[in-house]
């Protein structure tokens, strides 16, 4: 890696907005149907080039997004934003399809106690399932993103190694995933942690297909995102308000807020194309609607003000 020092960060960033499932799918308040599509409008307006707006997983498992298809179908579609959506097998395909997506997210953990308790489903068992659903999605022009979960530290099993995430991403890719999404689940990663990850998977895949999502559990993820930036990393996911957290994973808080890291982006000088303000009048928004301060720093710095 080259060395520490504004003149080596990227001049631009992108960012997808995950708030919309990844946010809510832990959160035990039902949001309505057209207020959801109305949060999503919001969001398609900020300048944001992608949201995942859903997941297709069984309604059993995650209740608070059992209405996938019929947001999928009636939110308004910004011809600039890709919308994406997780896809967990071929039924959660076919669905997704018809609810119309733009991407397909897959989705299994680096941690082999994880993945049994997120999918019911050892790592090997998960393949052939992703697979095929990775091989139809590209069947019908759909760009595919793998995410791996716990790249760093898992619940159950405690670290992971760089080379447990190698195994499984070099898989994904093999498979045809064009991009991979490396998630701090339970959000405990350091930045020497993030270092000691990028400098192997780095050798095997271009910077350009990685992208990077931590959750704040111990309040590193912007330490953690400045450190990607330095790898030349120009690839995040974030959730508005703070918002998020896996139901498999004890004690993760919510993702990184997407409004804190446009504040860490813009301020360095990085483009990212969205609007400070916009985004956060859709945070207050979604705030207001469940009831209860959100962790953002910035939406909590403009509601004191």
């Amino acid at each position: 890696m080259e060395g520490y020092g504004m003149r080596n960060l990227p001049r631009e960033v992108i960012i997808k907005e995950v708030g919309p499932r990844d946010g809510l799918q832990n959160e035990k308040e039902w949001i309505p149907t057209d207020q959801k599509i109305a949060w999503i409008n919001m969001l398609s307006n900020t300048g944001v080039r992608e949201i995942e707006y859903s997941s297709f997983v069984n309604p059993k498992m995650i209740p608070a997004l059992k209405d996938a298809r019929e947001v999928g179908r009636k939110i308004k579609r910004n011809p600039n934003v890709v919308y994406s959506a997780l896809v967990p097998n071929m039924k959660g395909l076919e669905f997704a399809l018809e609810a119309g997506i733009d991407g397909a997210s897959v989705f299994m953990s680096a941690s082999e106690m994880h993945n049994q308790k997120n999918i019911n489903k050892s790592i090997a068992e998960t393949y052939p399932v992703l697979e095929e659903v990775i091989k139809e999605a590209k069947a019908v022009g759909k760009r595919v993103t793998g995410y791996v979960s716990t790249v760093f530290d898992c619940p159950y099993q405690g670290k992971i190694t760089p080379e447990q995430v190698l195994e499984v991403c070099q898989r994904l890719v093999d498979a045809g995933a064009d991009d991979l999404s490396l998630g701090d689940t339970i959000g405990t990663a350091v930045p020497t942690d993030v270092e000691k990850l990028l400098e192997v998977l780095l050798k095997h895949f271009p910077k350009e297909k990685l992208i990077l999502h931590f959750h704040d559990t111990r309040g590193m993820a912007i330490a953690n995102i400045m450190t990607s930036l330095h790898y030349g990393v120009t690839r995040f996911d974030g959730s508005v308000g703070g918002l998020g957290g896996c139901p498999y994973a004890k004690g993760a808080t919510g993702n990184v807020d997407t409004n804190d890291v446009l504040y860490l982006l813009h301020g360095v000088g990085i483009q990212t194309g969205i609007s400070e303000r916009k985004m956060q009048q859709a945070g207050l928004y979604i705030q207001n609607l469940l009831g209860k301060q959100l962790p953002s720093r910035s939406l909590a710095y403009i509601s004191n003000a």
